[in-house]
């Protein structure tokens, strides 16, 4: 497979999301990470801090592009040439909600596929919320976020009245 899309938030990156970026650089040339612009999503970071610490956290994964997008996931699929979208799962309730999405995908592009990836053991329970909630209550966010994370969580606090 030569590109997939790995779609999301991103507010902030976690652990989780960086094991599923590089497992699925080991099954496509060329992975895409997609930060969604959505403006009706009160994000902690805006699109540009998202991206920065993306880069950062992903500068050691070959073959990783850090691309910003608003729209439709079947759309940017077809402008980056991508087979695949990369979603994954920490369950069964993600599951049924990635199955649904997927079949909206392939009614607008019959020629993407969606591959589900199940989490990690390590990795099932971390999400952007747990980063934040646990940072905000003054727990270590070592092992479920990039250290880059921690600093731009900690820059965050600095800069608060």
């Amino acid at each position: 497979m030569k590109t997939v899309i790995f779609p999301g938030s991103f507010d902030p990156i976690t652990n989780g999301h960086l094991d599923l970026i590089v497992r699925a650089s080991r099954l496509a040339e060329r992975v895409v990470v997609a930060i969604a612009k959505n403006e009706t999503k009160n994000t902690l970071f805006d699109l540009h801090e998202r991206s920065a610490l993306l880069i950062e956290a992903t500068q050691h994964i070959d073959g990783v592009d850090i691309v910003p997008f608003s729209g439709l996931l079947a759309n940017l699929a077809i402008e980056q040439q991508a087979q695949a979208l990369i979603r994954g799962i920490r369950g069964t309730t993600d599951a049924d909600y990635e199955i649904q999405l997927s079949q909206v995908n392939k009614a607008l592009n019959p020629e993407l596929e969606t591959i589900l990836l199940a989490a990690n053991g390590g990795c099932s329970f971390i999400s952007s919320t747990v980063v934040k909630e646990v940072f905000k209550h003054g727990g270590d966010i070592s092992q479920l976020a990039p250290l880059c994370v921690q600093k731009a969580l900690l820059s965050k606090q600095v800069a608060k009245p």
